[in-house]
């Protein structure tokens, strides 16, 4: 299994008997992940190049490409707005890394199960996902509809009330480069990580719903 862009491996988290590769390019980030999954081999660098060079070799391949230049945040904030860590909310391109993921697995990956998941978009979508709670998906596979157990606006709160909510703590490690409350922010639910895994799977026979 490989899993890009891993954070600290929320979507992993409930992934049982499998053997996982993590790529992820903060190296203080990369830590926490090898402490939380100490049997997993965890590469510090670009998940993008990554993909593209390994993608065969997986029998599933989770990604998160970054989701700054998609969220509808960016619509939202001003330029001179620093909440959550983003202190540039000028316009700019949107990072095309995901319709590059999207496009390389779609076609080239002969099979082998994927999912590429991201934030709801301030645009139309250039290719069509599926919605679930606040995440878009694309994949190989359908993916059954579930409710997810965070409520609320997790986009807003301090790193102590996420924390809570989310049932993972780093207080006591160090992260150079982005604020603690982001990276507890973008941890992924683990029930909706294994979900989507049990879908690819086919251990959840559900038809496929849109919201």
């Amino acid at each position: 299994m490989l899993n890009l862009y891993a954070g600290i491996g929320g979507n992993r988290k409930l992934w049982k008997d499998v053997d996982v590769t993590a790529v992820e390019i903060n190296s203080d980030i990369a830590k926490i992940y090898q402490e939380f999954f100490p049997d997993d081999k965890v590469i510090v660098g670009d998940a993008h190049e990554y993909l593209l060079k390994h993608f065969k070799e997986f029998d599933f391949i989770w990604s998160s490409p970054p989701c700054p230049t998609h969220s509808k945040m960016k619509l939202f904030c001003k330029s001179n707005n620093k909440q959550m860590g983003n202190e540039n909310r000028e316009p700019e391109y949107i990072d095309f890394k995901l319709y590059q993921e999207i496009i390389l697995l779609n076609h080239f990956a002969n099979g082998n199960k994927w999912v590429i998941e991201n934030v709801k978009s301030y645009y139309k979508p250039l290719i069509k996902p599926i919605l679930i709670d606040r995440h878009y998906f694309w994949s190989n596979f359908h993916i059954a509809y579930i409710e997810t157990e965070y409520g609320g606006d997790i986009r807003q709160g301090h790193c102590k009330e996420l924390s809570k909510v989310k049932d993972v703590n780093i207080d006591n490690y160090k992260i150079e480069g982005r604020r603690k409350d982001a990276v507890i922010r973008s941890y992924f639910s683990p029930i909706l990580g294994k979900h989507i895994f049990d879908c690819a799977f086919k251990l959840v026979q559900k038809p496929l719903t849109y919201r």
